[in-house]
């Protein structure tokens, strides 16, 4: 077992350990406790019965020692006493990365310069509509993710993966990516530069814009050395009948149901160009907020 599956699994490993230990719980506060008691009043009984019939005798008795065989006997197990302490702070920690926010770490540099390698970011779990835990199953509708949004969502090719991109695409959007510039539904995007951004992880220059991707304005970096898709990497993915492919440009129209993710480093993303759409069963949720780097601590804030 893996950390990479720990990871991807951390939900269902959560909720297993969550179902384990209130079961535990549950039964030491309705069975087990009250055998104890019962045992414990039974000790009780004999003590108290004993002292009674040796002070008849005359013979003095010491009762300091009624307390100690009380507590003896209803000190919880070892086990039954860890798994009733660990059971209410792994519940409320299911509730709370199910259903209201969730941690994630910045692994790559895809996302760079809005997200950068060891970002700790949170990500509001209900803003897309409440889901089921493990099963992802959305239960009850909120909003829908909107082009400019920072999403979290399961890697199409291995669910195991969480992977974060900027979604471009809506369903029924129409995304044509050339020379390096998006038009979404024949509208073309506005791009002003901005000056060049030092990537430290590498280090190397970048040309930096400014996107204002109908409304939501972001930085987006290029690398002018590199091409716009490289067709050989673009996996046969659902739906690919949708897009169309040349070595200077791509033609996608987003299925129902389904979204359209870019990393905001564009020549250096692994996003929908290549592996395809992302389904709304697999979206996790929106991140919003930077809330650690131990590298940069001037990065806390919100995520745009």
């Amino acid at each position: 077992m893996n950390l990479q599956f720990i990871l991807g699994n951390f939900a269902l490993i959560l909720f297993v350990l969550m179902v384990l230990t209130g079961i535990v719980w549950c039964l030491d506060v309705f069975y087990f406790a009250r055998q104890r008691r019962a045992a414990a009043d039974a000790a009780l009984a004999a003590f108290d019965a004993r002292n009674a019939k040796l002070s008849t005798e005359g013979i003095k008795v010491d009762n300091t020692s009624r307390h100690s065989i009380e507590a003896a006997i209803l000190r919880q197990p070892t086990w039954i006493e860890y798994s009733g302490s660990f059971f209410p702070v792994i519940a409320l920690v299911f509730i709370l990365r199910s259903f209201l926010y969730e941690p994630f770490k910045i692994p790559s540099g895809s996302m760079v310069p809005t997200l950068v390698i060891g970002d700790l970011i949170l990500v509001n779990k209900f803003t897309y509509g409440i889901r089921l835990p493990v099963l992802n199953q959305k239960i009850i509708d909120v909003n829908d993710p909107q082009r400019g949004d920072v999403m979290v969502f399961k890697y199409p090719d291995d669910m195991a993966q969480d992977y974060i991109k900027r979604v471009v695409g809506i369903p029924g959007d129409k995304i044509t990516y050339e020379n390096k510039r998006l038009t979404v539904n024949g509208q073309e995007i506005k791009y002003t530069a901005l000056p060049d951004f030092l990537d430290e992880e590498s280090p190397v220059y970048h040309k930096q814009y400014m996107e204002d991707l109908t409304g939501v304005p972001h930085r987006i970096l290029n690398d002018e050395g590199k091409a716009v898709i490289n067709i050989d990497q673009v996996k046969n993915f659902p739906h690919r009948e949708g897009c169309t492919y040349t070595v200077d440009k791509f033609t996608c129209i987003v299925p129902p149901g389904n979204y359209f993710m870019m990393g905001d480093n564009r020549d250096n993303s692994s996003d929908s160009r290549y592996w395809g759409f992302v389904p709304n069963k697999n979206i996790v949720g929106k991140a919003f907020f930077v809330w650690m780097n131990l590298g940069s601590l001037g990065r806390i804030g919100s995520i745009h």
